[in-house]
């Protein structure tokens, strides 16, 4: 959860807001794609500002170290290990002239399942990856079919972490860590950790010196105005769900954009059944029966 995987599913419930909003709201284009929905980390609601504050020094501990206390704090290896399938439930907020709060459930399966569904005045929207390919249904743009996923949104679902995060048996997942520093996160110091991929992908992580939580990851940098702005996801707000310790205010911030977008989430729910169809093609009169 706490994962680029949901960091990428928050950035494509920012492309259905932002089509939600060219449908039915006079909001620019620029200012749609900087109102993204997105995760968080521990701290205050506010959006984060640059880090000026001086970084408390924090103890010199090993990669290994750090990973150990970062499972422990999150519920411990064999608990998230014991996950098969993980379903959040809440809100994202939408902003736009009438800040707008949309319903949202995703439920994630492992290795790399994933079924999204996002509310827009009784019209149902879905995406779903089956681990090899997907779908999308869109009715807030008229679109009343099932589309299949673009060869650019196929490869960025593959990429997705696991349900668990990229730090949970990184090894296996062929990820290597490597310690950055300490940085402040939210006014707290924290140990930034970068993480490599086995196709060289490189990006970095922060893992809050007190509770050993993750509370920053960078996200999949945005193009707006022509130009590539760095995402900063943030999460906040955890609570032991079923054993585990699982952030409830994930919130994006892109770079030189004054606005931040917050996804809350309201339930969690681990190891519920699930249908047979939950991952396949989705059948458009199913979907359009959800949303009335």
């Amino acid at each position: 959860m706490m994962n680029r995987r949901f960091a990428l599913v928050a950035a494509a419930l920012a492309l259905a807001t932002r089509s939600v909003h060219a449908a039915t709201t006079p909001v620019a284009r620029a200012g749609a794609a900087a109102k993204a929905a997105a995760p968080a980390a521990p701290g205050t609601a506010a959006a984060p500002k640059a880090e000026t504050a001086p970084v408390a020094l924090l103890p010199q501990l090993s990669v290994a170290q750090i990973l150990e206390r970062n499972a422990a704090a999150r519920g411990g290896l064999a608990q998230w290990r014991a996950v098969k399938a993980i379903t959040f439930s809440g809100q994202l907020e939408a902003g736009g002239k009438k800040e707008m709060m949309l319903p949202f459930t995703l439920t994630l399966q492992r290795p790399d399942k994933s079924r999204l569904e996002l509310v827009f005045e009784e019209q149902t929207a879905v995406q779903v990856y089956d681990g090899r390919q997907g779908w999308k249904v869109r009715p807030f743009l008229n679109r009343n079919e099932v589309e299949a996923y673009t060869p650019a949104e196929t490869k960025q679902a593959a990429n997705w972490d696991e349900l668990d995060g990229p730090l949970i048996d990184h090894a296996r997942k062929g990820i290597s860590v490597e310690a950055a520093g300490v940085d402040a996160v939210d006014g707290r110091s924290a140990y930034k950790l970068k993480l490599t991929t086995k196709d060289g992908g490189q990006r970095f992580l922060w893992v809050d010196g007190q509770t050993f939580l993750e509370a920053k990851i960078d996200g999949e940098p945005r193009k707006l105005d022509g130009h590539p702005h760095k995402v900063a996801i943030l999460y906040r707000d955890y609570r032991v769900v079923s054993g585990l310790n699982v952030p409830h205010t994930l919130e994006t911030v892109v770079a030189g954009v004054k606005e931040s977008h917050t996804m809350t989430i309201k339930t969690v729910v681990v190891n519920a059944p699930l249908a047979d169809t939950a991952f396949t093609k989705p059948q458009l009169t199913a979907v359009v029966s959800q949303g009335r």
